[in-house]
This record gives C-alpha cells, sequence and structure tokens, in this order.
C-alpha cells in the first residue's frame, strides 16, 4: 500500500494508520506534524501552506522511495495545503513494516525526505502582526 496526497482538508493520523495496516507488518509507526504557536523566539497566531503543482508527484515519489526498502509494508503520508490553525497537523505519516525498527527508521527517513524535499511553502502570521514565508526547497 502506496498512498500520497497534498490537500486542503483535515488530517487524521488514525486513518493513516488503518490504511497502512497490512498483515505482513508487526509494527506501524506514526507522525503527527502540527502547527505550534511559537517559532524562533517568535509566537505563531496561525500559517498557510502553498503548493506547487508538482508537490503531489514529489510526495508520491518519496513515499514509493520508502515503500521500496527491504521489509516494509506499506507507506501513506499526506500533507496539508491552505489556511491552518495552531494545533492542525499539517504533515501526516504512517509506515508499516515487519519489525519496529525498519518501521521507526522509514517513517523518519520519509519525514525527512519530505521536509526537503517537497515544494510547499509556509506563509507564518505573527502575534507582532508581522509575517514571512520559509520552508521552500
Amino acid at each position: 500500500m502506496i498512498r500520497a496526497r497534498v490537500l486542503d482538508a483535515p488530517l487524521d493520523v488514525a486513518e493513516h494508520e488503518r490504511a497502512v495496516g497490512a498483515a505482513e507488518a508487526g509494527a506501524v509507526v506514526s507522525f503527527s506534524g502540527v502547527v505550534r504557536n511559537h517559532d524562533h523566539g517568535r509566537g505563531v497566531l496561525s500559517l498557510s501552506y502553498e503548493g506547487h503543482p508538482s508537490a503531489g508527484e514529489t510526495l508520491r515519489e518519496v513515499a514509493e522511495e520508502i515503500a521500496a526498502r527491504p521489509g516494509v509494508r506499506g507507506v501513506v503520508v499526506s500533507h496539508r495545503v491552505g489556511d491552518l490553525a495552531i494545533g492542525d497537523p499539517a504533515l501526516v505519516a504512517a509506515v508499516a513494516a515487519e519489525h519496529r525498527k525498519e518501521a521507526f527508521e522509514a517513517c523518519a527517513d520519509l519525514v525527512d525526505a519530505v521536509k526537503a524535499r517537497l515544494p510547499i511553502w509556509k506563509h507564518q502570521f505573527f502575534d507582532d502582526g508581522t509575517d514571512e514565508w520559509v520552508n521552500c526547497p
């Protein structure tokens, strides 16, 4: 099972875990990257993500690379675009593997690769009235 989506809708960690499950898998590891209320000492009120048209294809490529690893049985990953509030999940990933070590390593590498390669830009709005664009690979 491989699923990779960029969408403008709330993300659900439990749904990702259910989707990635496989009878051959002895472990499912998930990650939820949520919007926090601060960044580098500044208060964050909200943020918005904008994605390049190639973001979905890039996310799929990353998921396929992770899914090709020995022992990995499924990868489901989604990144949100649009307006998000504090506490909203922005990136959700789940990996099923035959053993826990493979699942933990694959999920960590999946998240790192998404953060490094996905063409999605974050527009943060701060409590001092300023804003900034960040995270463009």
